[in-house]
């Protein structure tokens, strides 16, 4: 497999938690990537089903050739997962297992040239399905500076995001900022020395911020998983691989919600849910790689693995 950029993270205890409890079962990839989590299940379990799913045609065609050898147990849908769980096919049996990883593929650092990384000088595009929305560019040249260092600030944690923000709009007085080094070593220059010497690239969290924005990862998830979990078998299995804070805190919120055994309005004077819960968790906290993992993937450090199983066959509240 040394072929393929990406290296599924936390694939042992994926496989042990998410792997078929029945025969003939129906798995769903929603973020396939380059299909490596997919390759091991349908490698490992001979006579599951796999359903993959991604919006970058791309990537997608990639798994479609990693995963030929098993054509006859594989279909492809090529959009967005929220899109496919919210208008699931009724041509479709129910899943008995849904996987997300929400993390983007080394492939798209490495491969893609959508300028996800500032190690190449590439148009600042970021956008995961390129036939619409607005890229890492417009939102640069378009945002106003107040708005541009709130969505610093709230989807990378950047500390000096009005710096950032203040320079970019300097910049645009003499000319956009449509590439990965000229974006890089503005950051470098609106940050202080300290900051440019640290842990990590000055500049990561302003990329990182620009790539959640320009795709919707974090305004899409809470939707995502309402409609994962409504489709789902009851008594299927649902997994999520997060890579950063902002995720798994909306994960986290979102599966003990999903746990209370009465999930009425705190103002309702009588209890009309019958106090029954639509999940039980199976990871009471999220499942993050060992150091031999980490050792051997570094990317993998930041991951943590969620899993719950349905328990109600009802609409999500």
């Amino acid at each position: 497999m040394a072929e393929y950029d990406h290296t599924p993270v936390l694939l042992e205890e994926t496989l042990d938690l998410l792997g078929p409890r029945t025969e003939n079962e129906l798995m769903l990839d929603g973020n396939t990537g380059e299909g490596g989590h997919s390759y091991y299940f349908l490698s490992k379990f001979k006579d599951l089903k796999m359903v993959c799913i991604d919006a970058d045609k791309a990537i997608l065609a990639i798994a479609e050739k990693r995963l030929q050898e098993f054509y006859d147990r594989v279909h492809f849908f090529y959009g967005w997962s929220h899109d496919f769980f919210a208008a699931y096919p009724s041509e479709l049996k129910r899943p008995d297992t849904i996987l997300f990883d929400l993390g983007i593929s080394s492939y798209h650092y490495k491969s893609s040239g959508k300028g996800f990384s500032f190690e190449k000088d590439e148009f600042l595009d970021m956008r995961l399905d390129t036939s619409g929305g607005v890229t890492a560019a417009d939102l640069l040249s378009r945002l106003p500076q107040r708005e541009l260092a709130d969505l610093l600030y709230n989807n990378a944690g950047e500390r000096f995001s009005r710096r950032i923000a203040a320079s970019v709009v300097n910049q645009r007085q003499k000319g956009n900022i449509t590439t990965t080094s000229a974006l890089a070593e503005l950051v470098e220059r609106a940050v202080p020395a300290s900051y440019r010497h640290g842990p990590i690239h000055s500049a990561t969290r302003t990329f990182q911020a620009l790539r959640i924005a320009v795709n919707g990862e974090l305004s899409r998830l809470p939707s995502l998983l309402e409609a994962a979990l409504r489709v789902l078998e009851p008594g299927g299995r649902l997994g999520v691989i997060s890579f950063h804070s902002l995720e798994d805190r909306i994960i986290k919120q979102f599966f003990k919600e999903m746990n209370k055994d009465c999930t009425c309005p705190p103002q309702a004077p009588i209890c009309r849910c019958e106090g029954r819960r639509s999940i039980n968790m199976l990871t009471k906290k999220g499942i993050a790689p060992g150091q031999e993992e980490i050792e051997r993937n570094p990317p993998s450090r930041s991951a943590r693995l969620r899993v719950v199983e349905k328990v109600l066959d009802e609409d999500v509240q």
